[in-house]
C-alpha cells in the first residue's frame, strides 16, 4: 500500500485499548507489515490460494495480519460461530489469540503492544507470532502478486452462506466504506471484525487515517461523552 508511505510520518492508525495507547505511522505500519509478509511467505508458502483464517479481535494486529495476507495474494478467513472457516473448508494457518490446532499451521499472536512473547501455552509446532515477526527484514523480499479472480475476503454473511470478496473488487469495496475522504477516522472495535477491517483499509485507500477503540474502550465513551469529546479534540477526529 505505497499511499502510507506518502506521507511516512503521519500517524495512520491509533489503537485505543482498555489500557493502552499505540500509534503507527504509515512507515511502521508498512514495516510492520512487511516483517510479516516475510514469515508467511517463508514458513508458510504464502501466495494465492492459500488460506489464513484470521481469529482475531479488532485491534492493530488483525490489521497487520490482514494487510499481510492481501499483499501475498492470500484469503482472509474470518471465522463463524463456532470459530471455523466460513466455507467449512480447512484454512492452511490459523492466526489467533487463543491457539487451538484448527489448521495445518499456528500463529500465536499476544495482543499487548509491548508483549515479546506469547503468555500462555502453545500447541505444538505452533509459530509464537511476538517472537517470530521481529526476527524478518523490515522490507519485504519477496512476495507473491495476488491474483484478481482469488479471493481476498471470506466471511460469514447472516442470511448468506458466506460473503466473498475478490482481490480483484477489494479497493472497490473497501472504498465504499469510507466516510470523507482523507478523514481522521473513529473506529467502533464493538463493530464485527470484517466491518472495521473494511472501515480502515477504505480510510487508508483515501489517505486518511485510523483510530480504532477497543471494544470496552468503545463502550466507555459511549458512556462518557465527555470524555468521548476530549478524546476527538485530542486525536484531531473528523470523521
Amino acid at each position: 500500500m505505497k499511499i502510507l508511505v506518502r506521507e511516512p510520518g503521519k500517524p495512520r492508525l491509533t489503537w485505543y485499548g482498555d489500557d493502552e495507547r499505540v500509534e503507527l505511522s504509515g512507515a511502521v505500519l508498512v514495516n510492520w507489515m512487511s516483517k510479516t509478509v516475510n514469515l508467511i511467505v517463508e514458513e508458510f508458502d504464502a501466495g494465492p490460494g492459500w488460506r489464513c483464517l484470521i481469529d482475531l479481535p479488532p485491534h492493530w494486529r488483525t490489521a497487520i495480519w490482514a494487510l499481510a495476507a492481501w499483499r501475498t495474494g492470500g484469503t482472509v478467513l474470518l471465522p463463524g460461530p463456532e470459530g471455523l472457516a466460513p466455507d467449512g473448508r480447512a484454512a492452511d494457518a490459523a492466526v489467533t489469540n487463543t491457539p487451538a490446532g484448527q489448521a495445518r499451521d499456528v500463529v500465536a499472536v499476544a495482543l499487548p503492544a509491548l508483549a515479546r512473547r506469547f503468555d500462555g501455552d502453545l500447541p505444538p509446532g505452533a509459530t509464537d507470532a511476538a517472537a517470530a515477526v521481529m526476527t524478518y527484514a523490515d522490507q519485504i523480499l519477496y512476495a507473491p502478486e495476488p491474483d484478481p479472480s482469488e479471493p481476498a475476503v471470506l466471511a460469514p454473511a447472516g442470511s448468506a452462506p458466506v460473503q466473498a470478496v475478490l482481490h480483484g473488487d477489494l479497493a472497490a469495496w473497501a472504498a465504499g466504506a469510507a466516510p470523507v475522504s482523507g478523514a481522521r477516522t473513529l473506529v467502533d472495535g464493538r463493530l464485527p471484525v470484517l466491518d472495521v477491517l473494511r472501515t480502515m483499509l477504505g480510510v487508508w485507500l483515501t489517505g486518511g487515517s485510523v483510530v480504532l477503540t477497543s471494544p470496552g474502550m468503545a463502550a466507555a465513551l459511549e458512556a462518557d461523552p465527555a470524555r468521548r469529546e476530549r478524546l476527538v479534540a485530542q486525536e484531531a477526529i473528523t470523521a
